[in-house]
């Protein structure tokens, strides 16, 4: 303190000459540049009633500036008279450079003006290999794929292919499947779901397939029965194929310590997790989420469309959808991205960042994860998921050495079975890491229920046969009150979509709606019901 008041009183106080006149003259405005004379302080006389270190400190002053009284402008024409009386010409330059350093220093230089500057959220607290996570510019891309003009001139059951759709064009049948994609609808159901899948056979070939004829697969732990193959022939005229899956990819693995399994089962079950307690669902979620994609039906297929049992499909569909995923070079397509229950995988995300430490080198150059991580929670998974019951993807994808890594990185650390992981989160982590975003879409257009978890399209009365859905419908329906995870600050498929999207109604607070019963997600200015 001492030294500070020292030296405070040597700049404002001191009777001697200017201290950095002689060492620095360079620094000085001289009277000869007219355009710093406009910032020189005048000369003022002193009052009688100055002391004679008041004297000494103008004299120093006169020194310093060594010019005449400028008549174009002097800072302490604006400053108050009573303070003006107690502050020195000197005090005056010595803050007047201060204010314009700080000026410099804020000031960004003009060069760097017109510059588009694109900012991600990393928190800084991740790992090396997470700072290949950043947005592309599009315009990086020479021929960026249009989807919305695709579908302008493509919908309209444009390359429909059956005969009895009055909208069909006058194209040869056999040319459009010629050219169409090596697509099929997938199905993984038991005999015992007949009715089930009926249902959803049932809408989407009325809604879809009856005018495009891809092919069905269905997949089964045992063989099909008479009655499963009957009923679901008679309700498309499309090829359709009953498959086994194959034992190994049914059962446990050998790696896996039986005694900790059943141990798991009871504690998931007893805590409420769904389906925790059941030994064929942890077999399910680890098929789709690595094997279903291995089976030797689908090596003859480049695409599928994941089809469950008890789902509904609301919508006319006008356009291939598989056409529409390949020729926008889409790899992944979703309908819903929602909050899972976080009980069920506690350690997927430590083990898929030990995976990203050991293979950066998969990671695309132009995925993005930013959307995935709570920078709240020391940026750890959000639990947001591409609810995977509705999911167009493509099979080369899922074959590639990307994907096969990181699922035979999570399979060997037993997460299949010593917690429950689920399918809609590893392949949301999967096409993360491995896709960019701008290869993902979106269905919006397609309307769909699974369970609790609704999906309708704005504006879709005149093809639609459901109520459309605000965009965040579903968010944390699957999770339970009892579950204690924290919820992001926005919504998964907001964060997704990014943008406006995330703006949020003036003077609205999440906190304040929460204080009046809310969830705290109902202040965002667009809602998704008009467009």
């Amino acid at each position: 303190m001492g030294i500070l008041a020292t030296a405070a009183r040597k700049l404002f106080r001191s009777t001697d000459r200017d201290p950095f006149y002689e060492k620095s003259p360079k620094l000085l405005a001289t009277p000869s540049n007219p355009i710093l004379a406009k910032f020189e302080l005048p000369s003022v006389t002193p009052s009688c009633s100055s002391s004679s270190s008041s004297s000494s400190s103008l004299s120093s002053s006169s020194t310093f500036w060594n010019s005449p009284t400028p008549s174009i402008w002097s800072p302490r024409r604006y400053i108050p008279a009573r303070v003006r009386k107690n502050i020195s010409r000197r005090q005056v330059a010595v803050l007047t450079c201060g204010f314009f350093a700080l000026l410099v220093w804020i000031i960004p230089p003009p060069q760097t003006w017109g510059r588009q500057v694109v900012r991600i959220n990393v928190p800084h607290h991740l790992a090396s290999p997470y700072q290949v996570l950043r947005p592309i510019a599009e315009a990086a891309r020479k021929h960026p794929p249009d989807p919305q003009r695709w579908l302008e001139h493509n919908s309209n059951n444009k390359n429909a292919i059956s005969s009895s759709n009055r909208l069909v064009n006058a194209v040869s049948p056999h040319a459009l499947v010629s050219k169409r994609p090596r697509a099929a609808l997938i199905s993984l159901v038991r005999n015992s779901e007949l009715e089930g899948i009926v249902q959803s056979m049932t809408q989407l070939e009325y809604h879809w397939n009856r005018k495009y004829q891809y092919p069905w697969v269905f997949f089964n732990d045992e063989p099909f029965n008479d009655e499963f193959k009957a009923a679901t022939q008679n309700l498309t005229s499309s090829k359709i194929y009953y498959e086994v899956v194959p034992k190994d990819h049914w059962s446990l693995p050998d790696w896996i310590d039986e005694g900790r399994f059943m141990n798991s089962l009871e504690y998931l079950g007893a805590i409420g997790v769904g389906k925790g307690w059941m030994i064929s669902y942890r077999h399910m979620c680890r098929w789709n989420s690595g094997f279903f994609y291995r089976h030797p039906r689908l090596k003859d297929f480049d695409w599928y469309w994941r089809v469950e049992p008890d789902v509904h499909f609301f919508c006319d569909i006008d356009y291939d959808v598989f056409r529409f995923m390949r020729d926008n070079n889409m790899k992944y397509g979703f309908n819903m991205n929602i909050l899972d229950d976080a009980r069920s995988f506690p350690s997927l995300w430590a083990r898929t960042r030990s995976f990203i430490n050991a293979h950066p080198e998969l990671i695309h150059p132009e995925a993005d994860l930013d959307w995935l991580l709570d920078a709240r929670n020391n940026g750890d998974y959000n639990n947001c998921q591409f609810f995977s019951n509705f999911e167009v993807g493509d099979l080369n994808f899922f074959r590639g050495k990307a994907n096969e890594k990181y699922f035979d990185w999570l399979d060997r650390g037993g997460g299949f079975y010593y917690e429950r992981f689920g399918d809609a989160p590893i392949h949301t982590l999967s096409v993360a890491m491995f896709v960019p975003k701008s290869e993902i879409w979106f269905f919006r257009d397609i309307g769909y229920q699974h369970d609790i978890n609704r999906h309708c399209p704005p504006q879709s009365a005149h093809r639609c046969a459901c109520e459309p859905t605000p965009i965040d419908e579903n968010f944390y329906r699957l999770v339970p009150l009892e579950s204690p995870q924290k919820k992001p600050d926005d919504t998964c498929i907001r964060q997704f979509l990014g943008g406006d999207w995330l703006h949020k109604k003036v003077g609205w607070s999440q906190d304040g709606e929460r204080m009046f019963g809310g969830d705290g997600y109902h202040g965002y200015e667009l809602t998704g019901l008009d467009s």
